[in-house]
């Protein structure tokens, strides 16, 4: 059994003292009463070690967290998994001025590669009933061969959908050519656990677990890990650089917890597994369900029942079920292993009473697929030239200067540097939430 260090140091002197420090809320008045766990949320004191030069329970925990999760060395973060990713590709940087990215990367990797003046190779595979498969090997090895400036290779695995890219044919492939792999993981932390069947930390050199996402973790609390030994002095430089200064301990606490707890409670994660695999075996003729790589991304498919997803995703929230997102076709209902059969009975009850509703029937239409660009040009020639913001109608065949997507799934529909197309106006016209627009304009290269 691993202890709860962070969390265990932070209760012990919880309330035993009088706060003449940071934060301003003192643990005092009305908002202790509100917010209850305002006592572990402290400052860097004698007693709760400092995040930036870890030598208590902060790095305790974090060699812990290594040790768990097989790498060379373990950081917990409290700015997401987005911060994991910048340190990643600052690490790139160092190692040439080009990346292969996937498609359907996290909006946070155009981000990075717009720091670092990282030219993103985009690949992608084949669109599977809409949902974009992560691409073949044998385009990865293509590009690395024939290109000695490209340093590695970012994967997001898996993905939002529950697709597990090929990470040991990836690992192969980039080893062979003395290249980087390296894997947002920010959708699969648990897979450390159980068969760690898909789990980045076999194959990549460097990688990020969104602790929150799938762990009994706090928003915001992820990990950055180290396997290849080279890349950790530039890894501890750019989270010096990219981590706040000021940490939240309640987070750092919850990552600790988050990790321990799957290992202290092993059978916690099968018994859900066990219990989404019910779910879905007992319903499979009510509910179309997409079978995935993740089974916590429980995707129903509502093409086949007729009903909009979007118009069932509102009616499931008024009966207090709020999935994680609509995308046009699925609901996905994202797991973990805090989930258990009586969650998913509630989810099925309230399931039926929305698909039975004779009312939204015949509600269901195609949703406009993320299009593929006609034309690219480099994405740092682009973010170089003047530019300015039109209208997204009008901006057909222009040269998008800021890349601009969904969100969720926080993926681009358009790059920076590629050439705006109907499609990829109709995406984003009808999308619900998006990124890289302004008041229904978009920003391109000046003509």
């Amino acid at each position: 059994m691993y202890d709860y260090k962070i969390y265990s140091r932070l209760k012990k002197y919880a309330g035993a003292k009088k706060s003449f420090h940071i934060p301003g809320h003192k643990n005092k008045g009305e908002f202790s009463s509100v917010f209850k766990g305002a006592a572990l949320d402290i400052t860097e004191l004698s007693y709760s070690d400092n995040l930036f030069d870890a030598s208590g329970i902060i790095k305790a925990a974090q060699n812990d967290i290594a040790e768990i999760l097989g790498a060379a060395k373990s950081y917990i973060t409290t700015d997401g998994s987005s911060s994991g990713v910048y340190a990643m590709l600052y690490c790139a940087a160092r190692h040439g001025n080009k990346i292969i990215v996937m498609r359907n990367s996290h909006k946070s990797v155009w981000n990075a590669c717009k720091l670092f003046g990282l030219e993103p190779l985009i690949v992608q595979g084949a669109y599977t009933d809409g949902i974009l498969m992560p691409p073949d090997c044998e385009i990865i090895e293509k590009l690395i061969a024939n290109d000695s400036n490209i340093a590695g290779f970012l994967v997001t695995s898996p993905d939002y959908y529950g697709n597990i890219a090929p990470l040991e044919g990836y690992a192969e492939i980039t080893k062979k050519y003395s290249r980087l792999l390296l894997v947002d993981e920010a959708h699969g932390a648990h897979l450390a656990f159980g068969d760690r069947k898909g789990y980045a930390g076999s194959y990549a050199d460097m990688w990020v677990d969104g602790a929150h996402k799938t762990l009994p973790t706090l928003t915001q609390g992820a990990i950055i890990n180290v396997n290849n030994e080279e890349l950790i002095a530039d890894a501890e430089e750019a989270l010096n650089l990219f981590r706040t200064t000021s940490p939240s301990y309640p987070v750092m606490a919850s990552v600790e917890y988050g990790v321990k707890y799957c290992v202290n409670n092993s059978k916690a994660l099968s018994r859900a597994q066990a219990a989404v695999e019910q779910f879905i075996n007992e319903n499979r003729n009510i509910f179309p369900v997409r079978r995935t790589d993740d089974w916590t991304k429980l995707l129903i498919d509502f093409a086949p029942l007729g009903i909009s997803p979007d118009i069932a995703a509102a009616r499931l929230e008024k009966k207090g079920i709020f999935a994680e997102f609509s995308d046009g076709r699925f609901i996905l209902f994202y797991l973990s292993p805090m989930t258990d059969l009586a969650d998913l009975n509630v989810l099925k009850k309230k399931l039926l009473a929305v698909i039975s509703n004779k009312k939204i029937k015949n509600t269901f239409t195609d949703k406009p697929a993320i299009p593929e660009a006609d034309r690219s040009y480099s994405f740092q020639y682009a973010l170089r030239k003047p530019f300015e913001y039109i209208a997204l109608e009008e901006a057909e065949g222009r040269m998008c200067a800021r890349s601009a997507g969904l969100n969720p799934p926080c993926i681009p529909v358009v790059v920076t540097g590629e050439i705006i197309s109907a499609a990829a106006i109709k995406s984003l016209t009808t999308a619900k939430a998006t990124f890289g627009l302004s008041d229904g304009q978009i920003c391109v290269v000046k003509k």
